[in-house]
């Protein structure tokens, strides 16, 4: 997904829309927003993102609930639901992906390797941000591959909401 003309794909799409994007990350570290920063005017439709790696960062800085991640865990739908509200909360950003997943090596029987929770919310006019979340199973293919894997599935997520 991240060949060049993907993101100026994205780029184009929100410009056209006057849309100003971010992201929330977890297990990706960043990844997405160096992505949607690569191509030459992607300021015009991201401003900045979020790398809320620990708990404690998706707490303060997203305004997730503790109790969230305390009922639920980090790599769960209700939490990167409310990462994604939260990014929209705090950038005034449009539409905002959160990603927050189990990259590797490791995981259990109850949250394997490979398990990556999505979340995509859009801010709406006269009523509240719409949110979805889903859950993809990369497999045990790499710590690597699945950070890839989510990066490209974030910004394919973006890519299908501009369209």
């Amino acid at each position: 997904m991240t060949n060049a003309s993907d993101i100026d794909a994205i780029l184009r799409l929100a410009t056209e829309q006057n849309l100003v994007l971010t992201c929330a990350e977890s297990c990706t570290g960043g990844m997405v927003a160096a992505a949607l920063t690569h191509a030459p005017g992607s300021s015009k439709m991201f401003e900045f993102g979020f790398v809320t790696y620990s708990n404690m960062a998706k707490i303060k800085l997203l305004n997730v609930a503790p109790s969230t991640v305390d009922t639920f865990g980090a790599v769960s739908e209700p939490t990167v639901r409310e990462m994604a509200l939260g990014a929209l909360a705090q950038s005034g950003a449009d539409i905002s992906v959160a990603i927050s997943g189990i990259a590797g090596p490791g995981g259990s029987d109850h949250k394997p390797e490979g398990r990556v929770c999505f979340a995509l919310a859009r801010r709406q006019k006269h009523a509240p941000a719409s949110v979805s979340a889903e859950t993809k199973e990369f497999g045990a293919c790499g710590r690597d591959k699945v950070r890839l894997r989510a990066r490209d599935y974030a910004l394919r997520l973006l890519r299908c909401e501009l369209a």
